[in-house]
């Protein structure tokens, strides 16, 4: 590398973002333009919709983080980008776009994993990370847990989930009852206002023992109280307007969005703890949009300091999609040589 600095480009989703990075830890400029305004009334992401306002938006969002660095692309040491998994046409944007800047400037490029990006988030704000580590990878379309014996032998899967994602649980049961989009932010905000014990939903369980996690259970026993408590959605899926407060909600409604994110919380919680027992982890990395809830951070260190791990976050903005973290995985592709080449394609469902 010619020098330190490297261009990350991510939009892998409905998150356009770009930011420089500095050496391994240095953030410049970590820009990320949102979607959630044109995704809203749907209640989930339209990848139609998500790759054309990429389009639309990726200039101005590098242009942004090279102005906010003082960077211009002859500084920098060699482009990062986003190759999977996520939305085809999305990747394809960032691809593109970061094909053309190495190519204009004689650059080389990283094709970075979007899940080893939310793993290298933790990175950029804690020095090292102690070896073996488990990792808690949990969002909107991701809930799987990897290890890390050694740095050099990368990471591998011990569960996923079998249906669906954390996130992708929120932002239904949200759907469902009328709250808005993205489900998890405004559950996590509702739900401190409500009991946790007033609606028993169990914590899902494996019949084969294994790791593995499942959430459509519990999107069903929602479905049930809900029907049994005889709650009407509310009407702010399709507004314009702010996002519902505990004032908008009955109390029912308040305990059962409580007791659902308990036991979400709970399932994550048990089964990541599980796993560090069992192979015997020096730490726990959280990470990843779910990352952000209030409950499951605090559960998570709490139960994990009963038994001596010690849990690593990140600040909120470094847990969702955004592109210095894939900066950082691809300034550690770069400096070992690890490049990508002109025939990078998208992998919508690589693994890592």
């Amino acid at each position: 590398m010619k020098s330190d600095l490297v261009l990350g480009i991510e939009s892998s989703c409905d998150e356009t973002a770009a930011s420089v990075l500095k050496g391994p830890r240095e953030i410049l400029s970590n820009v990320v333009a949102s979607q959630i305004p044109i995704h809203r009334r749907f209640g989930g992401v339209v990848p139609e919709l998500a790759s054309r306002q990429h389009l639309l938006s990726i200039d101005t969002v590098i242009s942004q983080a090279m102005g906010q660095a003082s960077c211009r692309f002859e500084d920098l040491g060699g482009v990062a980008v986003t190759y999977g998994p996520g939305l085809i046409g999305s990747l394809l944007v960032g691809i593109q776009v970061a094909k053309g800047i190495c190519f204009a400037h004689k650059l080389p490029m990283a094709a970075v994993n979007h899940l080893e990006g939310h793993i290298r988030s933790l990175s950029l704000e804690h020095s090292s990370v102690p070896l073996p580590a488990l990792f808690l990878v949990v969002s909107g379309g991701h809930t799987s847990l990897y290890l890390a014996r050694r740095e050099e032998t990368g990471y591998e899967r011990l569960a996923r989930t079998r249906d669906d994602a954390a996130g992708e649980a929120y932002d239904k049961a949200a759907k469902f009852l009328g709250l808005g989009y993205p489900g998890g932010p405004i559950i996590d905000r509702l739900a401190r206002h409500g009991d946790p014990r007033a609606f028993a939903f169990s914590v899902p369980r494996m019949s084969d023992g294994s790791l593995d996690f499942s959430f459509s259970g519990l999107k069903t026993a929602l479905l049930r109280h809900v029907e049994a408590a005889g709650l009407k959605p509310l009407a702010f899926l399709e507004s314009d307007g702010p996002e519902p407060g505990p004032g908008d909600c009955p109390k029912p409604m308040l305990d059962l969005l409580a007791s659902f994110q308990e036991a979400i919380a709970r399932t994550l919680m048990e089964r990541t703890l599980r796993a560090a027992r069992e192979t015997r982890a020096a730490a726990i990395g959280l990470v990843g949009g779910v990352a952000c809830n209030t409950r499951l951070r605090a559960l998570m260190a709490e139960e994990a300091a009963r038994h001596g791990i010690p849990v690593l976050m990140t600040r909120p903005q470094l847990t969702t999609d955004n592109a210095a973290m894939i900066a950082q995985a691809g300034f550690e592709h770069l400096v070992r040589g690890e490049l990508a080449d002109e025939t990078l394609n998208a992998e919508p469902s690589a693994v890592l």
